[in-house]
């Protein structure tokens, strides 16, 4: 990548919906005394490799939450603001309609307001150390593991989804689910897209940096809500 500025090759895009059907207003929901999108942009400010922050919504309340956190403000139309518009499509807008012309794309979700000190900087710094498209975070998949997965017939009958005689859990295959915590792309996969392709922005060579399964709270539901509390109130005691 080239370039006298390295921080003004990337550009920090946080996502944040007005419509939330688990969560009425997610986005804007106080956690530990700050709305839940705000968390992000504190995340985003400060990771030393981001040189600018936008958050694309289609709320105002959410807008204004975003700019009096420090971010620019990308208004999302309604065609990238439904239930069914993907994610990478909607900051591919805010790409272009900020005008930005960075070479790296850090895609954020609002509505994680924990995730570990330096995750973006990681996910930066092995996008550019390895060449890659595209660098995602992920956890190792423990007491969810498919191999300890099984299926229910109608009449309730149970058979394992993978047939295996696994029984003691460091004896599972090592698999890892994203956990949103963060996705780091270059711009030229962003726009790649193809159709039946969803997943075609993440590039060929794709990568991924592993967190302790935890280590990241992707709000969805109540109880995810009062997990993100807990774990934000606990932080802020130990460093009263």
């Amino acid at each position: 990548m080239t370039g006298s500025d390295p921080q003004a090759e990337v550009i920090a895009i946080i996502i944040g919906r007005a419509g939330s059907k688990g969560l009425p207003r997610k986005n804007a929901l106080l956690i530990a005394g700050v709305p839940m999108i705000a968390h992000t942009v504190r995340a985003a400010r400060a990771a030393k490799h981001v040189g600018r922050i936008v958050v694309s919504t289609d709320g105002e309340e959410i807008a204004d939450i975003a700019r009096e956190a420090g971010a620019e403000v990308c208004m999302r139309p309604l065609e990238f603001a439904h239930d069914t518009a993907t994610v990478d499509s909607a900051v591919r807008h805010a790409v272009e309609a900020c005008g930005s012309t960075a070479s790296v794309v850090v895609m954020l979700y609002g509505n994680v307001p924990v995730r570990p000190e330096g995750l973006i900087d990681r996910a930066i710094l092995m996008l550019r150390s390895t060449g890659a498209d595209s660098v995602q975070s992920y956890y190792r998949v423990g007491k969810t593991h498919p191999y300890w997965m099984s299926k229910l017939d109608a009449d309730g009958r149970v058979s394992a989804f993978v047939e295996n005689q696994i029984y003691r859990r460091q004896e599972l295959p090592p698999l890892y689910m994203p956990d949103g915590g963060v996705i780091a792309v270059t711009r030229s996969s962003l726009f790649t897209t193809r159709e039946g392709e969803p997943h075609a922005f993440f590039g060929k060579d794709r990568r991924g940096i592993e967190n302790a399964e935890g280590a990241v709270i992707d709000v969805d539901t109540a109880l995810d809500l009062e997990m993100a509390e807990a774990i934000l109130r606990a932080d802020q005691e130990r460093t009263v």
